[in-house]
Formats: structure tokens, C-alpha cells, sequence
């Protein structure tokens, strides 16, 4: 695997798994089987971040390895 594919790698399974935790089933009701996904603006602002923080990382690497070649 080449950096920029390892890179790309990375950035999708942080997404995934920031997806996954944000969609994830509420424990504080485990009775419902698809409980609705509302968050609260710091929640939102919170995940926005991680997500700008992934999409940054990733281009970050991809230009080095397109330094590196």
C-alpha cells in the first residue's frame, strides 16, 4: 500500500467510525430499535470538527505523498 492509499484508508474508517458513534443506539433507551438521531448544536459543532479535522488530515497526507513521488 502506498501512503496516499493508507492515508485514504485512515480518513474513511475515522469517518465511519464517527458515523457509527453519532447514529449509534441511545443506551439510555434500549427499548427502542432505531431511537431518532437528534443533536444538540455543540454535538453537531463537535462532529463537524472531527470531520473537518479527518477531511484536513487526509488532504495533508495525500499532498505529502504527492511530494514524496
Amino acid at each position: 500500500m502506498t501512503r496516499r492509499t493508507k492515508a485514504a484508508c485512515a480518513a474513511a474508517a475515522l469517518t465511519a467510525a464517527l458515523l457509527l458513534t453519532a447514529c449509534g443506539p441511545d443506551t439510555a433507551t434500549p427499548h427502542q430499535a432505531a431511537p431518532s438521531a437528534t443533536l444538540d448544536e455543540s454535538q453537531l459543532a463537535d462532529l463537524q470538527q472531527k470531520l473537518d479535522a479527518a477531511e484536513s488530515a487526509a488532504a495533508a497526507a495525500d499532498q505529502n505523498a504527492t511530494e514524496d513521488n
